[in-house]
């Protein structure tokens, strides 16, 4: 090869890299400088621990793992025998109270009565009273005139104060009555408290009653199961897991010099490990109030000992556009790669503005 070939051949190479180099930062000016992309990203789901909240046996499990549930089906059942004498138990308790209460109505019923006949009673007395006084104002005045003698004026003062007497003890009759209703009143206030609480015991034993079924508080798929029949749980103990599959997300990891740009609404592109044939895409649905080192169980204290600064990464959740044909396939915990475009959150946040 010629001297001039040579050069020619190297001003050949040297404009493809000049040229290709230039395309490359004319791709970076005009695309890549908006592109924000990590791979510390994974497929999530909000994953819903299924827990007892009674304790008891279990007698029968209605699932096995990686099964398809719909919302409302049996996952478990504990034995509900002690729960369904508690119920029995509990509506039993309520009716001893209903009784009672309805027994302090009709005594309040009865009293009533009496204070009417007792009032009766006063009136009568004090209407025999008067016909005495008048007796033995009578009786008085012929003993003065010589008439009457002192035997008969005497029977009618005995009368009189016998008649004075006995609206006395009509009158207390009256009163006695009517203390008897006000007790009767008190009583029914306690008697209807206390069946209020029989009431309240009752449902809550007919929610322990039903909690002794297990159901599928959401659509989702079994995982983790745990029980077996003939195990004796306790409440809170986590029995088996249900992923909703249907509504998988990604949280992204991004360092926190790369949220700059980043907003919510952002378009972004999905990149699965598993399928890398089939990217998807997203959009940014929230950003993370802190780093993950603030919830973690330990998180540093930079206030104390030396300190080395390191980037923080903030997780940035991502909801998928439509996963076609991965819905159902995606499983948390997958791997991804993720690229916000963070031009699309501008012209969104522009539009909002105006």
């Amino acid at each position: 090869m010629t001297a001039e070939k040579r050069q020619g051949l190297r001003l050949i190479i040297l404009g493809t890299l000049l040229v290709g180099a230039i395309a490359l930062g004319a791709r970076w000016w005009l695309h890549g400088r908006y592109i924000q992309s990590t791979d510390n990203a994974y497929v999530r789901a909000d994953i819903t621990a299924i827990t007892p909240r009674i304790s008891g046996e279990i007698v029968e499990v209605a699932v096995r793992n990686n099964q398809q549930v719909r919302k409302g089906d049996l996952l478990a059942r504990i034995d509900p025998r002690d729960y369904e004498a508690r119920v029995e138990n509990a509506r039993a308790a309520v009716a001893v109270r209903e009784a009672a209460l309805k027994a302090n109505v009709e005594q309040k019923s009865y009293q009533a009565a009496m204070i009417r006949e007792a009032e009766a009673n006063a009136v009568a007395a004090g209407a025999d009273r008067q016909r005495l006084e008048k007796d033995w104002q009578r009786a008085d005045r012929l003993v003065k005139e010589g008439v009457a003698n002192q035997a008969r004026l005497d029977t009618a003062s005995a009368a009189f104060k016998s008649g004075s007497a006995q609206v006395e003890r009509a009158q207390a009759g009256v009163s006695a009555a009517r203390q008897q209703s006000a007790t009767l009143d008190a009583d029914r206030g306690r008697q209807q408290a206390e069946l209020e609480a029989a009431r309240a015991m009752l449902k809550l034993a007919e929610i322990d009653y039903s909690a002794t079924e297990l159901r599928a508080p959401v659509d989702g798929v079994v995982g983790d199961l745990a029980a077996r029949v003939g195990e004796r749980v306790n409440a809170g103990l986590r029995l088996l897991s249900l992923v909703p599959l249907q509504a998988v997300f990604v949280e992204a990891n991004f360092k926190e010099t790369q949220l700059t740009g980043m907003r919510v609404g952002q378009e972004a592109e999905i990149q699965i490990d598993a399928y890398p044939d089939q990217p998807l895409k997203a959009r940014i649905d929230s950003i993370s109030p802190a780093s993950g080192a603030e919830f973690a169980l330990l998180p540093p204290d930079n206030a104390t000992g030396n300190f080395n600064k390191i980037v923080q990464r903030v997780p940035v959740k991502l909801v998928f556009d439509n996963p076609g044909e991965l819905a159902g396939l995606l499983r948390p915990g997958m791997s991804v790669d993720v690229s916000v475009d963070t031009r699309t959150g501008a012209a969104v946040s522009t539009a909002s503005a105006q």
